[in-house]
C-alpha cells in the first residue's frame, strides 16, 4: 500500500481489502479513528453501532490489510489501542472482474454513508456557525464535457490545490480563525450521451 498521493491517503489496491472495507461498521470505525485519533474497541463502540467485542473483531480484520495499526502512545496496557494508518484512503477501479465488483461494493457503502451528510450538516452544524461561515458553505451540481484524460487531469489539479490544506494539521499550526471543512466531491461520468446534443 502506498502513501505517495498528494493527501497522504492510504491507497487500496487489493480486491480483498476493498471488500473488507465495504462494511458499514468497518467504514465507521476507520472514519472515527481518522477524525478523532486513537481509540480502544470499547471507546469506539458507542460511535459505530456495535459491541466492543464486534468492534474488536472488525479492527483486527482492518489490521490484516494495514488500514489500522496498534497505537503505542497509550499509558495503560490493559486495553488495546488502535489508530488509522493514514488520514484517509483511496482506491482505483481494478481491471479484473473480482476487483471491479469489490470496488463497486465499497463505492456503494461510501455513497450510502455520505448520503445523509449534507442534511445532518444543515440540521446540526449550520445553525452553530456565524454568518460568514454559513455564507461560505455551498453546493454545486455542474455538468461539463471532458475526455477521460481531461477528467484525470482535473482531479489531479484539484488534489494539488487542496493538498496543502489537507496536510496542514500535521505540518503546522492552523492560523487563527481556521475551521475544519469537509468537501464531498463526486465525479459521476454519464454514459453514452453525445455531448453535442445534451
Amino acid at each position: 500500500m502506498s502513501l505517495t498521493n498528494p493527501y497522504g491517503d492510504f491507497e487500496i489496491t487489493e480486491p480483498q481489502a476493498l471488500r473488507a472495507l465495504a462494511h458499514p461498521v468497518r467504514l465507521a470505525i476507520l472514519d472515527r479513528l481518522q477524525r478523532h485519533g486513537p481509540a480502544t474497541a470499547t471507546g469506539l463502540s458507542p460511535h459505530v453501532g456495535a459491541t466492543p467485542s464486534v468492534v474488536s473483531w472488525h479492527l483486527r480484520h482492518l489490521a490484516t490489510f494495514g488500514l489500522v495499526t496498534d497505537w503505542d502512545g497509550a499509558t495503560s496496557k490493559r486495553e488495546r489501542w488502535w489508530q488509522a494508518a493514514a488520514r484517509g484512503f483511496r482506491f482505483t477501479l481494478p481491471d479484473d472482474a473480482e476487483g471491479q465488483a469489490a470496488a463497486r461494493q465499497l463505492r456503494g457503502e461510501m455513497f450510502a454513508r455520505t448520503a445523509d451528510a449534507p442534511q445532518q450538516w444543515l440540521l446540526h452544524d449550520e445553525p452553530r456557525l456565524d454568518a460568514e461561515w454559513r455564507g461560505l458553505a455551498g453546493v454545486a451540481d455542474t455538468r461539463f464535457v471532458a475526455t477521460a484524460d481531461e477528467l484525470r487531469e482535473l482531479e489531479d489539479a484539484i488534489e494539488q490545490l487542496l493538498a496543502p490544506y489537507v496536510r496542514r494539521k500535521d505540518e503546522q499550526t492552523p492560523p487563527a480563525g481556521a475551521h475544519l471543512v469537509r468537501m464531498l466531491r463526486y465525479l459521476l461520468p454519464e454514459p453514452g450521451d453525445d455531448p453535442a446534443t445534451s
